[in-house]
Order: C-alpha cells, then structure tokens, then sequence
C-alpha cells in the first residue's frame, strides 16, 4: 500500500501562508483576510442550497460558489504574478458581472420587495444566504482595501462581489416569498 501524502505540511505553523504562484504572507494580512473571506462565503453558499429546496436557488448559489472559487484565487495571487494566474484561471470579467446583474433583474421582477428593513431569519435557508451575502460585503470591503494599496490586478472583482451582494440579498427575498415572516417587519412601527 502507497503511503498517503500528508494533509498538513508545517509550512504555516510560524504563522504565514504561501500564495498562488509565489511568495509567503502573514495569515493576518490583508490579502488573507480577502481571500479568506471568499472561501466563508462560499462555505456560507454551501450550506444555503443544501437548506433552499428550490432548484433555481440551489443553481444560482452552486453557479456563484464556482466564480467565487476564481474570485478568491484571483485575491490569493500576488499581482506580480497575476499573468502565470491568467494561464490557468479565467478571472473575473465584466461579462460575469453583467450575468450577476440579468440574474437580480430576473429575481426582482418576481417579488415584491418590503419598504422596511428586513430582518434575516424568514427561514434557515434564507439565514444561511444572509451569511453569505454580509460575508461577500466583508470580503467586499477588504479587496477595497487591497485595490487601495495597489494589491488588486483586475479591478472587475470590486464590481462582481458588489453585484453578488445584491444578488443574494434579493435571493434571500425570493427564498422566502411564500411566507409571512417577512411581511411582518413592515408592520413593526420600530424597524421603519
């Protein structure tokens, strides 16, 4: 029997992480936060469809976990390196974020958005998009953050993560559609 290649390394035990195509960091660093925040997200996603029975949900979620994958790939490479990204990756394109946009669109004109605040929690599904989508605006905020000192080759990826955003707000939203919860914060006198 061949013997197994181990799934820890050692490598990070002083504290720092290597990133695609070269180069070390601190795990505290910027970058790791961004990237990092993107693989929440999608754990996030992740559990969102495996509560949402419904199938457009369920492909929707499955579809942006799968951009976000190049999304946190992109973050996770120094922009030195960022043309050895591009042999191996597609990044982020405006096409990606015009898609995003068509499917908010698509959402929105199936419901009726409350004109209060919304409370997360109409459903465990809809709680689990609400995770994700205030962890995109995290990893939002910190690839900002990156792009602000110059560590952000495509400038798309601001764009796509504030359209993703959005999108999973509305989702949510769609999420529950059927239900009273939602309706409820319109009549609390506190959350106008």
């Amino acid at each position: 029997m061949a013997k197994r290649k181990s799934l820890y390394t050692k490598y990070g035990d002083t504290g720092t992480t290597s990133l695609l195509y070269g180069g070390r960091v601190s795990k505290s660093d910027l970058q790791c936060e961004a990237y990092g925040a993107i693989d929440e997200a999608v754990s996030a996603l992740g559990l969102a469809r495996a509560l949402s029975a419904d199938l457009i949900i369920q492909k929707t979620l499955k579809d942006i976990e799968i951009d976000l994958f190049t999304v946190g790939a992109e973050l996770a490479t120094d922009p030195n390196n960022y043309q050895k990204f591009k042999k191996y990756f597609r990044p982020v394109t405006a096409e990606m974020t015009h898609h995003v946009e068509t499917l908010i669109d698509d959402f929105q004109a199936k419901i009726d958005l409350p004109r209060s605040f919304i409370i997360p929690g109409g459903s465990t599904a809809s709680a689990a998009i609400d995770l994700g989508r205030s962890t995109i605006r995290r990893a939002e905020r910190n690839t900002v953050r990156l792009a602000e000192h110059s560590k952000v080759a495509n400038l798309e990826i601001l764009k796509y993560l504030n359209r993703v955003g959005d999108l999973l707000f509305i989702i949510a939203r769609y999420q529950d559609r059927d239900t009273l919860m939602e309706k409820l914060s319109d009549k609390n006198p506190r959350v106008q």
